[in-house]
């Protein structure tokens, strides 16, 4: 996960400009897909790593990066890294209450992920009203990385980000 406290202030502010554009309450610094930053002047080595390997939204992400710091006069490279994988640990805290906020539940452990996706385990609460009470609708939902859940209590259904390890 990015070290925040190498990088200038000015360029974290660039990075958290750039958001995910299948989630857009969450930057890339709250996803966690920055690995890296390299400063040289005015030229940027930025090391960044997919959510999983084939994700469309990784092109869009590099394109953006570039366009948000030639605005602010840097030249930039985008270099993805693929190892160590990028695992749903590195979403800060802030990127799980913006999820949770914005109606996808934000990932459980592997060990209560397994549960509530394979065993039927009521541990994913409700984004609308808090309740566990909620149903696995369909292992996928609005994009692979998550699947369908509906509360029982309140009957809304919603988005549930998978744990990737």
């Amino acid at each position: 996960m990015i070290q925040n406290y190498n990088i200038p202030q000015e360029l974290l502010g660039i990075l958290e400009s750039v958001k995910d554009p299948e989630i857009p309450v969450l930057n890339v610094i709250d996803l966690g897909v920055i690995r890296e930053v390299i400063v040289d002047g005015k030229e940027i080595l930025i090391k960044l790593t997919p959510t999983y390997s084939g994700c469309p939204a990784m092109d869009v992400i590099g394109d953006d990066l570039e366009r948000a710091f030639a605005k602010a006069g840097y030249t930039t490279t985008i270099q993805l890294v693929m190892s160590p994988p990028w695992t749903t640990d590195w979403i800060t805290d802030r990127g799980r209450k913006a999820l949770e906020e914005y109606g996808i539940a934000a990932p459980l452990d592997e060990v209560a992920d397994k549960d509530v996706l394979l065993n039927n385990k009521k541990l994913v609460k409700c984004t609308n009203c808090g309740s566990q009470n909620t149903k696995l609708i369909s292992q996928f939902g609005s994009t692979a990385c998550k699947a369908m859940f509906q509360c029982e209590d309140c009957h809304e259904p919603f988005d549930y980000f998978k744990c990737l390890k």
